[in-house]
């Protein structure tokens, strides 16, 4: 709320009528003033007196153009912003200070990009196309008041979220990763289908002539995708209708097509539930138009049983999933102050919820009673109870609070849900009868096999004492947890143990990185055993064994010096 100085208006006042307000005070404080120096405005020592936090004036510049009050020869003192408002601004003590105008264009130029990122929250803000001057510079990240620079290590956490661009950047050359020989990209496919183990040295000399390294970056690069087609763009589906506008879809208004498609669709998800099931897969992911869901092996993050997370989910989601009797948490929701534990159909029956609910509520007024009031006050009742209840409901919908978990044989149950419900796919729109995209790091029955795009760029940038080379590594595409992992331990051997790295995430999985509840302590190395043959590297798989510490957040920027890690999230 605003408040109110006495000859001042914190509210829109027009340019003119300001302008002349100012150059009125001008004169007359003009003849009072010492050379050089101005009074403080009337209206400035009344917002002073009334314990407003104020902007502080700019010191005094060089001769610049006429500014109020200011001696003849003498140099004038900066002018104040004649529309800046002396309310919704900071303290003076949280603004940088004055320093030369690029870093006052960096600071805006953060403050803008963390607006921007608020206001889009699930949409991408990346685009498809990369400047070439992008991959001049180090990739701008902006940060939260809230991150903090983690503690050095020689590991990067476990982050489940779904990359659609890395940037790394290095003082050695990444044209090792160009223009692979027919032989290596063979070479690098037999590898991945093999789940062949690559170990390299810690430093090599010449990546240039290492074939090894070259055929193990093929490697890193492969995925699997379900369905395939080479004209649509598959992921990301959430925000996906501007991209996939105008596209050809002979299955959108053809119901047979569309049978077909789905029926196909539910023998590959079937095959990964399956391989996940008997640990031959580590994890998938389920893309929908609406929301994504995250399918990980008994022993990933921590977990005893399989766990599949979605997110974003709403209110009839949730209810859909009540009435087939699947039972689910909500990790981020917390209800009088404890932990929810269970929203289940099959649990809770309506009369046991309205029992809780009324238990509740007479526990929340037994205060009254104590007072000797009770008769006075006019209790809700059940009616208003409920609607409070689903409006709250309601607005956590599309947020990351509202990301759904579903543990160990209700699993099984929803697969059959999402395989039976008519809710998954669009029913109108550029993604109309589109089945979801099913991504996996490996091989399932009727998966295609993809690769991420990688580009390297080698220019001239200036410098202070002259020109230097700027090296630069593009990878763009749906980029898993296994392949950031991969990735980052060709560059540890290929870079020397120096380079940084941008990341840019696929906000709506982002959320994936909270620590979920866990019933027992597993033991790591049975872990590694069980899970020995699921097609990952068992650097890859002790990483992702790991509880996640992330929370809904996830790895934005990543810089290696000396072998050592520093990130930010």
């Amino acid at each position: 709320m605003a408040v109110s100085v006495p000859g001042y208006s914190p509210g829109f006042r027009k340019p003119p009528a300001t302008l002349r307000l100012r150059r009125k005070r001008a004169r007359s404080h003009g003849s009072a003033a010492a050379p050089g120096e101005q009074p403080e405005p009337a209206p400035r020592r009344a917002a002073l007196a009334a314990g407003l936090l104020l902007r502080p004036f700019p010191a005094a510049g060089g001769g610049g153009g006429g500014g109020g009050g200011g001696g003849g020869g003498g140099p004038a003192a900066a002018r104040r912003n004649p529309f800046a408002r002396l309310d919704n601004r900071p303290p003076a003590s949280a603004e940088p200070p004055d320093g030369p105008p690029g870093g006052r264009q960096e600071a805006q130029a953060a403050f803008v990009d963390s607006n921007q990122e608020n206001d889009s929250l699930w949409e991408e803000k990346f685009p498809e196309r990369t400047d070439v001057t992008e991959l001049l510079q180090t990739p701008q990240v902006s940060f939260s008041e809230s991150d903090t620079p983690s503690s050095e290590s020689t590991e990067l956490p476990v982050d489940w979220s779904i990359k659609t661009r890395l940037l790394f950047t290095s003082s050695q050359p990444f044209t090792w990763a160009d223009h692979l020989k027919a032989q290596e990209e063979a070479q690098g496919v037999i590898q991945h289908c093999r789940a062949t183990e690559v170990t390299l040295p810690q430093s090599i000399q010449d990546p240039r002539l290492s074939t090894q390294l070259r055929c193990a970056f093929q490697q890193s690069l492969i995925y699997w995708l379900h369905p395939a087609f080479p004209w649509l763009p598959l992921f990301p589906r959430i925000g996906a209708d501007r991209k996939m506008a105008g596209k050809i879809s002979p299955w959108s208004n053809d119901e047979t097509l569309q049978h077909i498609l789905m029926s196909d669709w539910s023998v590959s998800f079937t095959s990964l539930y399956n391989l996940l099931k008997t640990k031959l897969c580590p994890y998938f992911y389920v893309c929908t138009y609406q929301f994504t869901i995250l399918f990980r092996a008994a022993g990933l993050a921590g977990n005893d049983v399989i766990t599949a997370l979605i997110s974003p989910t709403t209110r009839g989601i949730r209810e859909a999933m009540k009435n087939e009797g699947i039972e689910f948490s909500l990790p981020l929701i917390k209800e009088n102050g404890h932990e929810k534990k269970k929203a289940s159909g099959t649990s809770l029956g309506h009369g046991e919820e309205q029992v809780i609910s009324d238990e509740d509520e007479d526990e929340s007024f037994s205060w009254l009673e104590e007072m000797g009031v009770q008769d006075k006050i006019k209790k809700p009742d059940i009616l208003s109870i409920k609607l409070r209840k689903e409006k709250h409901e309601v607005q956590m919908d599309h947020r990351p609070e509202s990301v759904v978990l579903v543990k160990g044989m209700n699993t099984l149950t929803l697969l059959n849900f999402l395989i039976n419900s008519k809710s998954l796919i669009a029913s109108s729109g550029p993604q109309a009868g589109l089945p979801p995209t099913l991504l996996s790091p490996v091989a399932f029955r009727g998966a295609t096999m993809q690769m991420l795009k990688a580009r390297s760029v080698n220019v001239k940038t200036q410098a202070v004492s002259g020109y230097k080379d700027q090296f630069s590594l593009e990878i763009t595409g749906p980029i898993m947890p296994h392949s950031l992992h991969s990735v980052t331990m060709l560059l540890r051997s290929s870079q020397n143990g120096s380079f940084s790295a941008g990341l840019y995430t696929h906000e709506p999985t982002a959320v994936f990185n909270i620590c979920l509840p866990v019933n027992k302590v597993l033991d790591k190395e049975t872990v590694l055993e069980e899970l020995a043959n699921c097609g990952l590297h068992p650097k890859t798989l002790d990483q992702l064994s790991q509880t996640p510490i992330l929370g809904k957040s996830s790895l934005r920027h990543v810089e290696m010096n000396d072998y050592v890690y520093n990130w930010r999230s």
